[in-house]
């Protein structure tokens, strides 16, 4: 087999085994199915009444926020299940194996994107029992599921980087909320930023979160990528082009030592 073949191979059997291990431990979906319901129904049905947004019905602008925070969490969260792995010494069998060595990164990385996709089908479906209403048509809809799986996958990266250098699973949870639940609620995410304080509205507009979320929100209602569109992508590729070397070079030094 070629280097490519046998990388190819040997990421999709890591997709199967990562795939399995969800099958045995279905809690790990938690994350992507339960959390999101929750946020759905508790924003949509307990503060949408008293959130006023223009030209708008609040479900509708509240889904892309979900879906977007969803995405991240599940990038992220990456670096909690790699850190497990290392830490059980899961790693340290695959590296005894005559197997390519970045297929279990890759695997990873196409494992979570499979979670996140699951996770925008239920948000998706539950949405649309709260009221949801993708008004902007199919394509733009695939597109901005497609920007989101984008965002979501570079995320996944940075938590590669992230799980190489840490070392404790439960450390990395405390990080991932410290980090992911301010961004979201300090964006587009649930609440339009001109609501918010002046130097903290200009924070906000150029988030790489209310980026993807704006876009996301403009394409799912609209059919309009609108003017946030090329600068998530952007981001988006500036994370993957940074944190996939990094993540890479990261892992190998922490596996090698």
């Amino acid at each position: 087999m070629s280097g490519v073949s046998w990388w190819l191979s040997d990421t999709v059997e890591m997709i199967r085994r990562n795939l399995i291990h969800i099958k045995r431990t279905p809690e790990l979906l938690l994350d992507v199915t339960l959390s999101p319901i929750m946020f759905v129904l508790l924003f949509s049905l307990v503060f949408g009444g008293a959130i006023d947004v223009p030209r708008v019905d609040y479900t509708s602008f509240l889904m892309a926020g979900i879906f977007v925070q969803t995405i991240a969490f599940a990038g992220i969260y990456t670096s909690v299940l790699l850190a497990n792995d290392l830490q059980k010494g899961m790693i340290d069998r695959f590296r005894s194996l005559p197997m390519s060595q970045s297929s279990v990164l890759t695997g990873r990385t196409f494992t979570d994107l499979l979670r996140a996709l699951l996770a925008v089908a239920i948000m998706w479906a539950v949405g649309m029992a709260v009221g949801f209403r993708p008004t902007g048509g199919l394509l733009p809809s695939i597109a901005a599921i497609g920007l989101m799986l984008l965002f979501g996958f570079a995320l996944s990266w940075i938590g590669v980087a992230a799980g190489s250098v840490v070392r404790a699973p439960e450390a990395l949870q405390g990080v991932i909320f410290a980090v992911v639940f301010p961004l979201t609620f300090v964006s587009s995410a649930f609440v339009p930023t001109a609501s918010m304080p002046d130097w903290l509205a200009w924070f906000a507009d150029r988030q790489p979160m209310t980026l993807v979320i704006d876009a996301v929100r403009s394409l799912t209602l609209t059919g309009e990528p609108g003017p946030a569109a090329i600068p998530a992508i952007l981001w988006s590729l500036g994370f993957l082009v940074v944190s996939l070397p990094l993540g890479v070079w990261l892992y190998n030094r922490r596996t090698t030592q």
